[in-house]
């Protein structure tokens, strides 16, 4: 009997640790999705195609683009969320450095790169 009572506090253990994981994982997706909306969405659009006002004034390109895509790794675009992009003297980006932390950025980032596989 004390061996069966080990087991299922071991299932019951394991099975609370990965729902708090599982929970934490969709937390973080929300979060990315809330900086996107917050900060990102009103220029690169809420599905990163750049297609707003102000993303076709600055001509911003589409990141939905697998080619666009290619055109960085994941250290530029975490340089670029966090120093922004200046562009002969004219501010393109604002940087976000002082405003997110490094886990929101890798969260960005990570939500950046899921608009190509969103294709």
């Amino acid at each position: 009997m004390k061996m069966k009572t080990k087991f299922s506090t071991k299932i019951t253990v394991s099975a609370l640790l990965l729902g708090c994981l599982v929970g934490w994982s969709a937390r973080a997706g929300d979060d990315a999705n809330t900086i996107w909306d917050k900060n990102c969405a009103a220029c690169h659009g809420k599905d990163g195609k750049g297609s707003t006002m102000m993303g076709r004034r600055l001509s911003i390109k589409d990141l939905t683009d697998a080619k666009v895509q290619a055109s960085f790794d994941d250290a530029l675009a975490t340089k670029t969320i966090k120093e922004g992009v200046i562009d002969k003297g004219t501010e393109k980006m604002k940087a976000f450095g002082d405003k997110l932390s490094n886990d929101d950025i890798k969260a960005l980032v990570a939500h950046v790169r899921s608009f190509k596989l969103a294709q």
